[in-house]
């Protein structure tokens, strides 16, 4: 592990410098290896390296994907089972870490305030908060979509004398057993914590905003005899192929024919939800007023037991949090709800606030400024005006039927080809306004078909524009193709830059 930043200057920059160090930095850093570039450097703003599966330990973290699809290509893994837990996540990350001898290549502590484009000398001025600099000549942000927590302004939320904390951020030093708990949200990641802890509190009060559409899980334990052939590539691959294309089939679903949802998915989780929870009260509130797919689908086999447990209280949006106080939460009702520990299950700023540093880029043109209407970016990737930057899970890459590690490795054919093209023509590329805006034009022109769109919900696949910002409207295989693709003439060179090559 670097104990700084590598030595770099104006004159002398690093070639690459890849901030974050999940699946989409380790990716973009095994592409640099594998195309034979060493120099480049990993800034971790972390005190440890591996992204959202080392960063999100709360109880109950599990992937929603099945693992054999949710990893990367090269690197086959024996999974124990076919979703698997936040540990096996955590395990499978730092192997390929020290595989690649990536903790080389690392930064810690190096949190990103700001990166400013040297027109100058066309590269790229990287400063973290606590003041070290690094200059690179090309930037890969890679720190994800799902990083930046938040929790939202509730009155009071400061006076609150017991123990608080976000999922993001889950205190394993604080023992929760037997103690009166509330967990805000009902989203993803709350719905892996209720019933992890519903046995062991004392009193568990849910705030859920809004129902979300649950299915159950298709999870299975696998042999060892299973593992074994797993760890065969032949048969590996075999079946990640099995499984995209047994998933591929949602977008039909999911944006052309929306009574599909309804039919293959709406039906299922109305029997899932009847047969599990035999309140019709509870039911009622668990029922969601949107079309399935409009909002992010949970898969739980024991989400609704937990929530029908006599120590288990769901708050609807009819009962939600009025204040918070310094002994816990006044429902809208009147209520006073007395709490030891608040769990905020609120999200993270996806779409309007994903990069969570500020970028000037050339002209001094700035990331929010640019993004001032909604986030936009060709392929999701690249931006007129910022030369040299590579944005991993940028605006349109989220994919809400397959794996989101399939987009990052696509993105990567794209990021390397430009790298390539770039170095060959003077060391500078730029995508170029009119390709970006006619791709961005495309993508929302194509979201409007789309149950995110249309759906009838308010979800965090939306920026404060109401673009759908989150997700990609189409089959993941066609954006594969169109980032593999590379077209010279989308991208910019500047004047300079080409009479170097010349």
């Amino acid at each position: 592990m670097l104990q700084q930043a590598p030595k770099s200057s104006p004159q002398q920059p690093i070639s690459v410098a890849i901030v974050g160090t999940g699946f989409g930095g380790q990716s973009a850093a095994i592409h640099l290896l594998k195309e034979g570039q060493n120099n480049f450097v990993m800034l971790e703003r972390r005190p440890f390296m591996g992204g959202t599966w080392c960063q999100n330990s709360y109880p109950g973290a599990q992937v929603d994907v099945q693992s054999p699809l949710y990893s990367l290509a090269s690197e086959p893994q024996a999974w124990s089972q076919m979703f698997a837990e936040q540990a096996e996540l955590e395990a499978y990350t730092n192997r390929v870490i020290d595989k690649y001898r990536l903790r080389e290549k690392t930064v810690l502590n190096f949190n990103v305030a700001r990166v400013t484009w040297l027109n100058e000398i066309q590269c790229w001025r990287i400063d973290a908060e606590a003041g070290d600099v690094v200059y690179a000549r090309y930037v890969i942000s890679a720190q994800g979509p799902l990083s930046n927590p938040v929790i939202p302004n509730f009155p009071g939320r400061e006076r609150f004398q017991g123990k608080s904390f976000h999922t993001n951020h889950w205190d394993h030093s604080y023992n929760y057993r037997g103690k009166r708990v509330a967990v805000i949200g009902s989203g993803a990641s709350a719905a892996q914590v209720i019933p992890a802890i519903a046995d062991i509190v004392a009193q568990l009060h849910v705030f859920q905003r809004t129902p979300h559409w649950v299915l159950p899980r298709p999870d299975r334990t696998f042999s060892p005899l299973v593992r074994k052939l797993l760890g065969n590539k032949v048969i590996y691959h075999a079946l990640r192929k099995t499984i995209y294309w047994a998933l591929e089939w949602r977008v039909f679903a999911f944006k052309y024919a929306h009574g599909l949802m309804k039919f293959f998915a709406q039906r299922p989780a109305l029997k899932h939800l009847r047969t599990q929870v035999p309140d019709e009260q509870l039911r009622r509130k668990l029922t969601p007023d949107y079309t399935i797919g409009c909002k992010r689908i949970i898969v739980s086999n024991t989400l609704y037991p937990a929530l029908s447990r006599s120590n288990v209280t769901l708050h609807d949006k009819d009962d939600g949090i009025a204040e918070i106080t310094e002994t816990g939460i006044v429902t809208a009702q009147g209520n006073q709800v007395e709490l030891d520990l608040i769990v905020y299950s609120t999200g993270f700023d996806a779409t309007d606030g994903a990069v969570g540093y500020e970028i000037i880029g050339r002209d001094d043109t700035t990331l929010s400024e640019f993004w001032h209407e909604y986030p936009r970016a060709y392929l999701g990737t690249t931006l007129p005006k910022f030369p040299n930057l590579f944005l991993v899970t940028g605006p349109n890459t989220g994919i809400g039927h397959t794996s989101a590690i399939f987009v990052i490795e696509s993105q990567m054919q794209y990021i390397m080809r430009a790298l390539k093209f770039a170095d060959k023509q003077g060391g500078v590329i730029e995508v170029s306004e009119q390709a970006e805006a006619d791709y961005t034009a495309m993508i929302h022109r194509e979201m409007r078909k789309t149950v995110w769109h249309s759906g009838g919900c308010n979800s965090w696949y939306k920026s404060k524009s109401g673009h759908v910002i989150a997700m990609y409207p189409g089959f993941s295989f066609v954006y594969r193709l169109m980032a593999r693709r590379f077209k010279p003439q989308h991208h910019w060179l500047p004047p300079s830059s080409m009479q170097e090559s010349s």
